[in-house]
């Protein structure tokens, strides 16, 4: 190895660590130097929801309409009733839940383009087509307690999966285990690191026992050899093993020897480490039990469905002297509503498109919300093959395929059957698949995992379900990119008139269903208060 230069800077150091490893790489240095923060930063207060958040003692029941039977619709009609407000919920769609969407057997879904599918899955199969994880620190699951919806682990990172980039030269057949790539990235660095520590290149930076501590933590972390081999690393059973460890003498054989340096790093497979430490993405993580739709159907039960407009299609939204007025059409006929205030929490760039007096700042700030278009399908087996052969329960592998993501089911271990979400896809690779017949999204999804886990994954194959959110109707997108520095972002922060909006959307965690709840109860909080003080 050449010499490294002793003018290297600890900024360019780090920078440098962070290219070749990764996050994980570049956070576990800053750590072994003292520069990573030793506490986390502290989420922002929030009470937990009761059955006595608002109260309107003394006040007579207010009419309030909502637009859009989503989370953040029915939150607010949740919220709102628990005080005694009058609420009715118009929901285009033919159930709540909007993007919270689980597919089961007989789940009919009708794209833009007038194309049905009906889904076929099995009994007890599902596939969560929206939102399907939630983080511990969500208020998410403080609505789960609430509500009384069970939840259990999902599993969002797992030692087992795999990271499939072809574009690298990874071929068919020879995907990498996640647990080995880490291995490797964290090993080389490690080498590098310490190779560097003790050349003398961060005397400037770093006093004598900053070195020691740093060269004992990589050590262990990247597995690495002494001084007397340079620090060389030669691979363990971090990478893991060919054959597993059993009875007796069986001490199982390693996987190894490991690549390259130039190999591992060429495979460019630290790209997916950083993944891990998303404050909105670390494990552990939690679904609900049968289904994410579990929550919008105890929402609406709380709320009571006699209060849930569906079919509903809004036509039409007008601030009046005395409150506001709203027209839908439902069964093909015209009706209008008319209610003290409205919350309107449909996607906002359809929002913009409902004729309304709000005013033409209102609208184009409805408007200048970018969509993200998003994909998923779902692929039934007969057989949980990825169990048995693959010793995969539930995680997600990760690929530079226009598939982008496989999911493994974190519920039914060691059934017979089993769903997996064959890819997950935004941007231009959504665009791909959207753009394609339902067999022939099947077709070029099958066609690519079987280059990850060979035929199995198409000749186990039984059934299939697959959506575009973009070409789903009364949403058409699967979330927005807030402008959150633009006055516009603002002036929707506040309302038009008697006119309040709520969604995940005026939030900082956009396509999260915690963005959906928090959302609605700071508009409740502002209308109560406004209703309180008039």
């Amino acid at each position: 190895m050449g010499s490294v230069s002793p003018h290297v800077t600890r900024r360019g150091f780090l920078k440098s660590v962070g290219y070749s490893g990764g996050a994980g790489a570049l956070f576990a240095t800053m750590g072994a130097l003292g520069l990573a923060p030793t506490e986390a930063l502290a989420a922002p207060p929030f009470r937990a929801p009761s059955t006595s958040d608002f109260h309107l003692s003394g006040r007579s029941a207010r009419k309030v309409v909502v637009l859009g039977g989503g989370i953040a619709g029915l939150t607010t009609a949740y919220e709102l009733g628990k005080a005694g407000y009058d609420c009715t919920i118009l929901e285009a769609r033919s159930r709540t839940g909007g993007r919270n969407f689980t597919v089961r057997g007989g789940t009919e879904q009708t794209d833009l383009d007038g194309n049905t599918q009906r889904a076929k899955f099995s009994d007890g199969i599902y596939m969560n087509a929206g939102p399907a994880r939630i983080a511990q620190w969500m208020v998410t699951l403080d609505y789960c307690r609430e509500l009384g919806v069970p939840v259990e682990v999902f599993t969002n990172q797992n030692a087992s999966a795999y990271i499939y980039n072809e574009s690298a030269g990874m071929t068919p057949g020879n995907a990498v285990r996640y647990r080995t790539a880490k291995a490797d990235v964290y090993g080389y660095v490690s080498e590098l690191l310490a190779k560097a520590t003790d050349q003398g290149a961060l005397d400037a930076t770093l006093t004598a026992e900053d070195k020691s501590r740093l060269l004992s933590f990589l050590s262990s972390f990247g597995s690495i050899g002494s001084r007397t081999n340079g620090y060389a690393y030669t691979g363990t059973e971090h990478r893991g093993f060919v054959t597993d460890p059993g009875a007796g003498t069986e001490a199982g054989t390693i996987l190894g020897p490991p690549p390259s340096l130039s190999s591992v790093f060429a495979s460019n497979v630290g790209r997916y480490f950083s993944f891990e430490f998303g404050y909105d993405q670390a494990m552990l993580m939690f679904q609900p039990v049968g289904g994410m739709d579990q929550i919008p159907k105890a929402l609406t039960k709380a709320v009571g469905e006699r209060r849930v407009e569906l079919g509903a299609v809004v036509t039409g939204l007008t601030n009046t002297d005395r409150g506001v007025e709203v027209t839908y059409t439902q069964n093909g006929r015209e009706h209008r509503i008319t209610a003290d205030f409205c919350v309107a929490t449909m996607p906002p760039h359809l929002t913009a498109k409902i004729p309304n007096n709000l005013g033409a700042d209102v609208t184009a700030a409805l408007a200048s919300f970018r969509v993200t278009n998003v994909g998923k399908i779902g692929l039934e087996y007969r057989s949980r093959w990825w169990e048995t052969d693959h010793k995969i329960f539930g995680g997600i592998t990760e690929t530079d395929m226009d598939l982008q993501h496989i999911w493994y089911p974190s519920y039914g271990h060691l059934g017979q059957r089993g769903l997996i979400v064959g890819y997950y896809n935004t941007g231009s690779a959504a665009n791909v698949y959207s753009a394609l017949s339902h067999a022939d999204r099947e077709a070029r999804a099958v066609m690519q995992g079987v280059k990850i886990h060979g035929d199995k994954y198409r000749t186990e194959l039984a059934h299939s379900f697959s959506i575009a959110w973009h070409r789903t109707p009364y949403l058409e997108g699967g979330w927005t990119s807030p402008p959150y520095t633009t006055p516009g972002y603002q002036l929707l922060l506040q309302p038009a008139g008697r006119v309040y909006f709520a969604g995940d959307w005026l939030s900082h965690s956009v396509a999260w269903q915690h963005g959906a709840f928090v959302s609605a109860r700071a508009t409740v909080s502002a209308l109560h208060q406004r209703v309180m003080t008039s």
